[in-house]
């Protein structure tokens, strides 16, 4: 089978997981939008995962953190910058040159919890190219599904993956950097095996309100993996554009 006939197979069974998700979370009332469908959903517990979060060592001795933008860590972020984190997130779609919003806990002009805001973060922080940013000591990402073993499933974009490639081929992101994401235990399936490629992200630890889970043997890509980008989503990141696929 070629590359792109079992990405495509992948895609499939990774909507399939989706599906089957955001409908359980919707009929849990698991989530404060209308639907968790096509997002990563904004969960019912996510404050409590977030003071979870803040019971780890890891989270503990880290400086800078790099967080997704989504509804669900938001309490994540503002959790950070309260306790003095460094904390940047992307522009979205990643369609900047400068590509991230660094937010600054000693140069914030509202509070935190305002400025984890996406929204907010957007009008008061700068953005910042990737030679701008210190290296990383916690990723927090988002979620639609997860397992025991460490295989995510976001909603399907891509880009938390493409900034982990490439914050990783910058030096910014190694074996120190303790991914996490925090989600609902209807997220959670543990012992299922889940569908992945070599360019998605593994994580060491998942989050929810009610526990902790280290996982076993998350995988972590070792930069751009060029040929699982079409030429299209290149020329829509500035960053990739500008450098092109490696010859």
């Amino acid at each position: 089978m070629n590359d792109d006939r079992r990405c495509t197979d992948v895609d499939r069974e990774k909507q399939r997981v989706r599906g089957r998700v955001w409908d359980a979370l919707d009929a849990a009332g698991a989530v404060h939008d209308v639907t968790a469908h096509g997002r990563i959903p904004n969960f019912v517990g996510s404050q409590e995962a977030a003071e979870r979060l803040g019971e780890l060592a890891a989270w503990k001795q880290a400086e800078v953190v790099k967080a997704v933008p989504d509804k669900a860590q938001l309490p994540v972020r503002a959790r950070a910058l309260a306790e003095g984190k460094t904390v940047f997130m992307a522009v979205p779609r990643l369609a900047d040159r400068r590509p991230f919003y660094l937010l600054d806990p000693g140069a914030l002009t509202v509070p935190p919890a305002e400025a984890a805001s996406s929204r907010v973060a957007a009008a008061v922080a700068p953005k910042v190219a990737v030679d701008a940013l210190r290296p990383v000591d916690m990723v927090v990402l988002g979620s639609v599904a997860v397992n025991r073993a460490g295989v995510r499933i976001g909603k399907g974009a891509g880009y938390s993956d493409l900034e982990f490639a490439f914050l990783t081929e910058a030096g910014l992101i190694g074996e120190h950097t303790v991914v996490v994401t925090t989600v609902h235990p209807l997220q959670v399936l543990l012992d299922e095996e889940l569908p992945a490629t070599m360019h998605d992200v593994g994580v060491d630890v998942i989050v929810t309100p009610d526990e902790i889970i280290t996982c076993s043997s998350p995988h972590r890509p070792s930069g751009l993996i060029w040929e699982h980008l079409d030429a299209a989503k290149i020329a829509s990141i500035p960053v990739l554009a500008a450098r092109g696929p490696a010859r």
